[in-house]
């Protein structure tokens, strides 16, 4: 089964694109000023392709990531506002495919040679707190693998904390920004996509859970969001059904 982008207008009469959506589809196609929202439709992963990805990284997939690609191999949608007459690309919400789910190394940070390795950039300084977890680490103590490149803004990963081989209950997600400093997002995958959904895919919005927050740049196009629809994510109703839903 081929990729196939789902029609605007067309989400909420997909009840499986529905779910996948956790409803935010609805709330855009129904917000003014916004247009093209769009989901690239993917097939469900099979089974094998999950226990393959396993037996070659030695790592156990977390269960809700497990139901999240047996539901759909990847994640794609975007959405875009108009002004005047200009179509704006604005929201983007991505989830690796299996295939796409990589280790992140040094040849995956940096091609230059006599580059330094990532272990060399590693920052002991900060360690666990009451308030933090103890950041990852890139060499052998932990196990890092690439959820979404953030259109180039960073990295969302998959962190198994204690190394290989690794086990489904050690993992969190965490933000690895363009300078390799790390950021924790949440505990659990599913945790995480109902981050990336409730915050529309909006420019750098993993730059909220830093401590610089989100760029101005990143601001001013958070601007030319329509207030209808920051009211009905607001919404205590619209809010609980998102975050009460689990894959």
């Amino acid at each position: 089964m081929e990729e196939e982008a789902s029609p605007p207008g067309l989400g909420c009469s997909k009840p499986h694109l529905e779910k996948l959506t956790l409803g935010i589809t609805r709330i855009l196609e129904s917000s003014p000023g916004v247009t093209e929202v769009t989901i690239i439709e993917k097939p469900p992963a099979e089974r094998h392709m999950i226990s393959s990805w396993e037996q070659k990284n030695n790592c156990v997939m977390p269960e809700d990531v497990k139901n999240f690609y047996l539901m759909t191999n990847g994640f794609h949608m975007t959405w875009s506002v108009k002004l005047d007459e200009h179509i704006i690309p604005l929201g983007s919400m991505a989830i690796n495919s299996i295939s796409k789910l990589t280790q992140l190394t040094q040849s995956s940070m940096y091609s230059l040679p006599n580059a330094p390795t990532l272990a060399d950039l590693e920052d002991d300084t900060h360690e666990a707190s009451d308030d933090q977890p103890e950041k990852p680490h890139f060499d052998s103590r932990s196990v890092i693998f690439e959820l979404d490149s953030c259109n180039g803004s960073g990295k969302v990963c998959l962190v198994y904390k204690s190394g290989k081989p690794a086990l489904a209950e050690d993992t969190e997600i965490w933000f690895l920004d363009r300078a390799l400093y790390w950021h924790f997002l949440t505990d659990t995958f599913t945790a995480y996509y109902r981050l990336l959904i409730t915050h529309l895919g909006l420019p750098q919005w993993q730059y909220a859970f830093t401590s610089y927050g989100i760029s101005p740049q990143a601001k001013v196009r958070k601007e030319h969001l329509p207030s209808q629809t920051m009211w009905d994510l607001n919404n205590p109703r619209g809010r609980a059904g998102i975050w009460s839903r689990r894959f």
